[in-house]
């Protein structure tokens, strides 16, 4: 697999605390692109409240992650399971063994390279609440990285915490042996009052006294994360724009880009379908949150065929994704 396929394939769906949507998000954007012509596979990887499976009406599934992680069976094939949905499976999360939500490092690398050979057009990582080390890895580990976020403060307050968070980590990875470096990365990442090294700005300022190739190395671990929003369960216009207030505090503190990958609209028929929501998918009822996970799911689909590189024309052939 070329690693254009891998960048496309991959979506990880993270933020901040619990109660702003991922799974249903997840859900939703998976339902849309099968929907669409696409083979999906919804990963449960909340290794510690995994519920993803009983929002598509699986209840108890024969094969969870954790028969995969501790090697009850062999190939990540194996643990994949059918949805109500056509084209749409899933790997059900594992919860049912203790310490399962905090894997090794070496198992946490067997899961991912096996899942990366998965046959399907993509794959969406369903993230756990929060910054522990796993949930943040796996969203590093994904090229294409989506925050769900509500118009709530505090909502607001714990995405650009994750977002963070999950540059620190990938910071303290890059400069792990480099304890110069390190220094200035955990003064700039929990700065104490007083500190001047507040921002990132002020950190890649800092650098210079470690020299050009350290700047540079600094410069490409920022531009590496790539991460989008999705506003969900806006109510009114206003709500609508809650993103720009994320994206402004993390490109003056972060020196972070955020894109905005779309907004849901609350929808008192999702909301009511959520304790039935395979009959919901199943029925494909219409509903103005359906709506925007369409408009959001040929989002996704136009940003993987910005980034693969061009094909020559092949006569009667449509591809079903990039």
């Amino acid at each position: 697999m070329q690693d254009t396929d891998i960048r496309n394939k991959f979506w990880a769906v993270g933020g901040g605390k619990g109660g702003v949507g991922k799974s249903i998000v997840t859900l939703m954007i998976g339902a849309s692109l099968s929907k669409l012509g696409n083979k999906v596979i919804l990963v449960d990887a909340d290794l510690g409240g995994s519920n993803l499976h009983t929002l598509v009406g699986i209840r108890y599934p024969q094969y969870t992650l954790a028969d995969f992680i501790g090697r009850k069976v062999e190939t990540i094939d194996e643990v994949v399971i059918n949805t109500p949905v056509d084209n749409m499976k899933i790997i059900c999360g594992a919860d049912d063994i203790l310490g399962m939500a905090n894997p090794k490092y070496a198992q946490k690398t067997r899961l991912l390279n096996h899942l990366k050979k998965l046959d399907a057009d993509y794959i969406i990582l369903d993230l756990g609440a929060g910054t522990s080390f796993t949930t943040v890895d796996f969203f590093l580990y994904a090229p294409n990285k989506i925050v769900v976020l509500t118009p709530q403060v505090t909502s607001i307050q714990n995405a650009y915490g994750f977002i963070k968070a999950s540059l620190f980590r990938h910071l303290n990875d890059v400069f792990s042996k480099d304890e110069q470096a390190m220094e200035l990365i955990r003064r700039a990442g929990s700065p104490a009052q007083g500190e001047s090294i507040d921002s990132v700005g002020k950190l890649f300022d800092a650098f210079n006294a470690l020299g050009e190739e350290r700047r540079e190395k600094l410069l490409n671990c920022i531009d590496e994360l790539k991460v989008k929003l999705i506003v969900n369960m806006v109510k009114d216009a206003k709500e609508k724009n809650v993103s720009s207030i994320v994206k402004a505090v993390a490109k003056n503190y972060l020196g972070i880009a955020l894109e905005d990958l779309g907004v849901v609209q609350f929808d008192n028929v999702l909301s009511a379908s959520i304790n039935n929501m395979a009959d919901f998918l199943s029925n494909r009822r219409n509903s103005v949150a359906g709506t925007n996970f369409y408009d959001i799911a040929s989002n996704i689909i136009k940003n993987c065929q910005k980034s693969a590189p061009p094909q020559p024309p092949v006569a009667s052939v449509t591809p079903a994704a990039c």
